[in-house]
């Protein structure tokens, strides 16, 4: 288990501590959910960075990080569903675009290719981070609560494109499911 592995799990692992504070709903514990968000968050920075640099790409770290993404972004945007703070519509855009790039990958899988993360999908994610991060806090100002909106409009828009992008990169696989029983 290396540092980037470490991180990863670091990052999965503070996902119930943020729920727990954000859903407890005072503004105190909203700030402590926004710097544990922000520390999970940095993880999902720093492990890709250190893997790569020191040579520690695994295949645990090529599964499990996208996984630790959804499951502090997923469960963050459906219980700001229930606070009403997230429309759920665009929490069911984003939820979707993961079963489809999940089934997609799945398939590749199947077939021994692997679908990396684009560009895409990586500016997603952080659309969708900054967002999460801005919408945790009820802030004073109601700017900030403003920005964050437009961020998640951002990630919003983001989310279609990349999943656009990946059914249109991965249309063979998917034209030759109907080939196959």
């Amino acid at each position: 288990m290396n540092l980037p592995n470490k991180l990863t799990l670091l990052r999965v692992a503070l996902v119930p501590l943020y729920l727990l504070l954000l859903g407890l709903g005072a503004t105190w514990c909203r700030v402590l959910a926004l710097l544990v968000f922000v520390v999970a968050a940095l993880t999902d920075l720093f492990d890709g960075r250190i893997a790569r640099a020191a040579g520690l790409v695994t295949n645990f770290g090529k599964f499990m990080d996208p996984i630790a993404d959804k499951l502090l972004v997923i469960p963050a945007l459906v219980l700001m569903v229930q606070m009403a703070i997230v429309p759920a519509w665009m929490c069911i855009i984003f939820v979707a675009r993961e079963f489809i790039i999940s089934g997609l990958r799945l398939i590749a899988a199947s077939r021994g290719t692997v679908i990396a993360a684009g560009v895409w999908g990586k500016l997603k994610t952080v659309a969708q981070l900054v967002a999460v991060a801005l919408l945790t806090v009820p802030w004073p100002w109601a700017w900030l609560s403003a920005l964050g909106m437009a961020w998640l409009y951002a990630a919003t828009a983001l989310t279609i494109l990349s999943c656009a992008v990946y059914v249109w990169q991965g249309r063979a696989l998917l034209s030759d499911l109907e080939d196959k029983p």
